[in-house]
């Protein structure tokens, strides 16, 4: 083994420069997205939050694989917990707002989202999973693969079963950390394609029963629910009610143009724009030419988190790179597709740059582990390949 590197060579100064970034663009949108709505600004909540969240970015970078790996269940349980505590709690520390129960509210501290740190307890306890899978079975087979789904599957439904009831849109995100790691646990393609492609077919045939068997679904799902995949399909015929944020968010990207309206010169009224719908705000003031550059940053982001993923040597680090990647990928998509009409609203907030302390502690718990893989880091002196291959078969 090499040499052990000096601290500063061990942190990851470019991470560390794209969430300054982000932070400025937060700042800059946050204070531009204020539009009557509220009393105050959020721009320096959204400080204190990022103060929170560099505190938690130093608390998980301090810990290892090894350490993170003991405490994977520990996370895991807690997060289950959390989950349950929202429907067995009163309603004066879970209260209910706009028909779901979401948050804890903690005197002197404010709101906390448990699903925001749950999609990172899951990634984490995910990783584990795969890990000691290959540990006891060295030797795949179809049979194990099909075992190693299953037990990734029910890890994956636990939180999946508590979250959906109130939130879809997170819901999602759970899925899509759990297609983003099983894709990359090397289970394969024979049983994953039919597994795969039978939740894209279930998942056509609900989109085709909410269009053409409305009253049908209505009475499994929320009619609130329904209401946004039909004002995203017709914003313009829903934009005096579920479909205002949508409709207006349309109208804000597009008056921007190429270059933006400039700062504060915003026109468009768009209700908690300083929230999910804050891309809208970067594209009327900034044009394409400032949301280009946000997406720029985002690939930026993934492409640094790939590369890590490709050097660690260790396959633990190597899954949990995999699960960020999913759902920092998801939420991206969704949320600037959204705001475009490109996909239905699902209410999940823009990555670093929204507004909204759990959703950014939670992303920012997310950058600790990733720091903290980089710090940790062993460097062989001989091909990374082969140290893969004897920690994988050990």
């Amino acid at each position: 083994m090499n040499k052990p590197k000096k601290v500063a060579e061990r942190f990851d100064w470019t991470l560390c420069l794209l969430l300054f970034l982000f932070f400025l663009i937060s700042c800059v949108a946050i204070y531009s997205g204020h539009s009557g709505q509220y009393e105050g600004n959020f721009v320096l909540s959204q400080i204190k939050n990022y103060a929170i969240g560099i505190f938690i970015v130093a608390v998980m970078m301090y810990f290892d694989s090894e350490q993170i790996k003991k405490l994977s269940w520990i996370f895991y349980g807690l997060g289950i917990l959390l989950l349950i505590g929202l429907f067995v709690l009163p309603e004066s520390i879970v209260p209910e707002k706009k028909g779901a129960s979401l948050w804890y509210v903690i005197p002197k501290i404010g709101q906390i989202q448990p699903s925001e740190f749950v999609k990172v307890f899951l990634i984490i306890a995910l990783s584990k999973v795969i890990v000691q899978h290959y540990e006891k079975y060295v030797n795949k087979t179809i049979k194990s693969d099909i075992f190693l789904l299953i037990k990734l599957g029910i890890v994956t439904v636990v939180p999946l079963g508590l979250i959906i009831v109130d939130d879809l849109g997170t819901a999602l995100v759970i899925i899509a950390i759990f297609a983003g790691i099983t894709l990359a646990s090397g289970i394969t393609w024979k049983v994953i394609v039919p597994i795969f492609g039978t939740g894209g077919i279930l998942a056509g045939a609900i989109l085709f029963l909410v269009l053409r068997a409305p009253e049908f679904i209505e009475k499994y799902v929320d009619t609130y629910q329904l209401l946004r995949i039909y004002s995203w399909l017709d914003p313009v015929g829903h934009k005096q009610g579920a479909g205002l944020q949508l409709y207006n968010s349309l109208l804000a990207v597009g008056s921007g143009l190429i270059t933006g309206k400039g700062f504060g010169d915003r026109q468009v009224y768009i209700p908690d724009s300083h929230t999910d719908f804050i891309f809208s705000v970067i594209g009327e003031e900034y044009g394409f030419i400032g949301g280009s550059i946000v997406i720029s940053l985002y690939f930026i982001l993934i492409y640094h988190l790939t590369k890590i993923a490709l050097d660690t040597k260790e396959p633990f680090n190597t899954y949990i790179c995999v699960g960020i990647i999913s759902m920092i990928t998801f939420h991206v998509f969704q949320n600037i597709g959204m705001t475009i009409q490109v996909l239905p609203i699902t209410g999940i907030p823009l990555p670093f740059i929204s507004y909204g302390g759990s959703s950014l502690m939670g992303n920012m718990m997310a950058m600790g582990l990733i720091f903290g893989i980089k710090y940790h880091q062993k460097n062989y002196m001989f091909s990374s390949e082969s140290q893969y291959v004897a920690k994988k078969s050990s």
